[in-house]
C-alpha cells in the first residue's frame, strides 16, 4: 500500500472532503499534517473582521496530526506564520512514498519542500494565476525567485487552465501536471430546500417574480461590492433586488451608500449549513473581483452548483473553465462599472433566461468534484516507483 503525507496550513471545507475519499481508498494511505496547529480551528479571519468556525465537520473520517507552530505571529497571512521546527521528523515517521504539500509560501512548507526534493516525490497544489502579472524589475524577481521555488518539486496538481499557464511559466513541464480541479460538495449545494427558500426571500421582501442578484464573500476592496452596488443602482432595477452576504471592512461603507435603497440588502456570514438555502434563492451569482486577483473563486462553483446563472470578472481565475457568455452566464472586465452594468442589465432582462443558464451551470458544474480530486491524487501516487529501502 503506498503512503501519502499531506502538508497544508488548517482544516477547510473545500478539502476535508477530498482527504476523507483518499482515506477510504484500498490502494493507498494517507496523513494530514496541519502545520498552523489546534488553535486554528478557532482562527480570526481579518478579512471577514471575525472569528471563524465551520459548522460542518472538517477532522472526521481521515487520520491526521498537528504540527507544533512556533510562530510569533501564527496564521496563513505571512510567510513567518507557520514554523513547525518537528515537521520534518513528524513525516519521516510516517514513512510515506510521496508528500503533497499545499502552498509554498510559508517557512515551514518551503523547507519540507526542500528536505524531501530527491528523497520522496514532492507533489505539490496551488490555485496562482498569471491575471495580475508585474513588469519590470519586480516581474524579473517574481519569475527567478518561483522557478527556483518550483525546482522542488516533482509534480503539481493545477485547479483550471489559468492555474496551469501559471506552472508552465514558471519552469514545470506539461508531463509534470496533472488536473486535480477546484470543488465544492456539489450534492449538499444542490439538495433543494424550497421552503427555506421561500422564507429566505419573504423575510427580505422579496416576491417571487422579482429577481435576487447575490454576491456571497468578504467585503473587501478585492472583490469589488462597491463596484457591483453601483452597478446595481445605475440600471432598471424595479423588479430587482441585490443582496450582499457576508462582512468586512468596506461593510459600514456599502451601508452607508444603500440606507435608503430598499432594494439592496445585507446578511452576515452565513456559516456552511445554510449557504446553500441563499444561493438557491437567487437568480443570478455575481463576483466582480479585480486585482489582486481572485485565484479562483468557489463561490462560483457553489452558485453553479445551486443550479445559478453566474456573472463574473475576467480577474477570476474560475471565468475561462466554469462561465460561458450566453450559455450559463458572462464574463465582464475587471473595475468596469460600465461593463458590469451593461451586463447586469442584459443578464436580468428575462428570469426565464436565468433559469436555463442555471441549468446550464448545474449541468456544467457536475464534473468539478471532489472524487476528480481524490482520483487524480490515487493515480499520481500508485503510478509512482516503489520507495527504496
Amino acid at each position: 500500500m503506498k503512503k501519502l503525507a499531506i502538508v497544508t496550513t488548517h482544516p477547510i471545507q473545500y478539502y476535508a472532503p477530498v482527504f476523507r475519499l483518499l482515506h477510504q481508498r484500498e490502494n493507498i494511505s494517507v496523513k494530514i499534517f496541519y502545520t498552523w496547529g489546534e488553535a486554528s480551528l478557532k482562527k480570526f479571519d481579518p478579512g471577514f473582521g471575525k472569528q471563524i468556525i465551520w459548522d460542518v465537520p472538517l477532522l472526521d473520517g481521515y487520520e491526521y496530526e498537528w504540527a507544533t507552530n512556533t510562530s510569533q505571529a501564527p496564521g496563513s497571512h505571512h510567510f513567518k506564520g507557520i514554523v513547525t521546527p518537528d515537521l520534518i521528523e513528524q513525516i519521516e515517521n510516517y514513512q510515506p512514498d510521496a508528500v503533497l504539500i499545499f502552498g509554498w509560501a510559508y517557512q515551514s512548507h518551503l523547507k519540507v519542500m526542500r528536505y524531501f526534493k530527491g528523497k520522496l516525490p514532492v507533489y505539490f497544489r496551488g490555485d496562482s494565476t498569471l491575471l495580475d502579472q508585474q513588469s519590470g524589475f519586480k516581474a524579473l524577481f517574481r519569475s527567478i525567485t518561483l522557478r527556483w521555488v518550483y525546482r522542488h518539486i516533482d509534480h503539481a496538481f493545477y485547479v483550471g487552465r489559468a492555474n496551469r499557464d501559471y506552472f508552465l511559466r514558471y519552469g514545470l513541464k506539461a508531463h509534470q501536471l496533472n488536473f486535480a480541479p477546484h470543488a465544492i460538495d456539489n450534492e449538499r449545494f444542490a439538495n433543494s430546500r424550497k421552503e427555506e427558500v421561500a422564507e429566505f426571500r419573504k423575510k427580505l421582501g422579496i416576491a417571487e417574480d422579482q429577481q435576487l442578484i447575490l454576491f456571497v464573500g468578504k467585503l473587501e476592496d478585492k472583490k469589488s461590492p462597491d463596484l457591483l452596488l453601483r452597478a446595481f443602482t445605475g440600471i432598471d432595477n424595479a423588479d430587482k433586488h441585490l443582496l450582499f452576504v457576508g462582512n468586512g471592512n468596506l461593510e459600514p461603507s456599502l451601508k452607508e451608500q444603500a440606507a435608503d435603497n430598499n432594494k439592496v440588502h445585507f446578511v452576515d456570514l452565513v456559516n456552511q449549513s445554510d449557504i446553500p438555502v441563499v444561493y438557491q434563492a437567487c437568480d443570478l451569482f455575481c463576483l466582480p473581483s479585480k486585482g489582486p486577483a481572485e485565484t479562483w473563486g468557489l463561490a462560483v462553483n457553489e452558485a453553479m452548483a445551486c443550479g445559478k446563472a453566474v456573472l463574473v470578472s475576467d480577474k477570476c481565475g474560475c471565468a475561462n473553465d466554469l462561465v460561458t457568455d450566453k450559455h450559463n452566464g458572462a464574463i465582464v472586465k475587471a473595475g468596469n462599472v460600465d461593463d458590469l452594468a451593461e451586463k447586469l442589465a442584459e443578464l436580468t432582462r428575462s428570469k426565464d433566461t436565468l433559469k436555463n443558464y442555471g441549468r446550464h451551470s448545474a449541468v456544467k458544474i457536475a464534473g468539478w468534484n471532489f472524487a476528480a480530486i481524490a482520483q487524480a491524487i490515487e493515480d499520481k501516487l500508485l503510478n509512482e516507483k516503489s520507495r527504496p529501502n
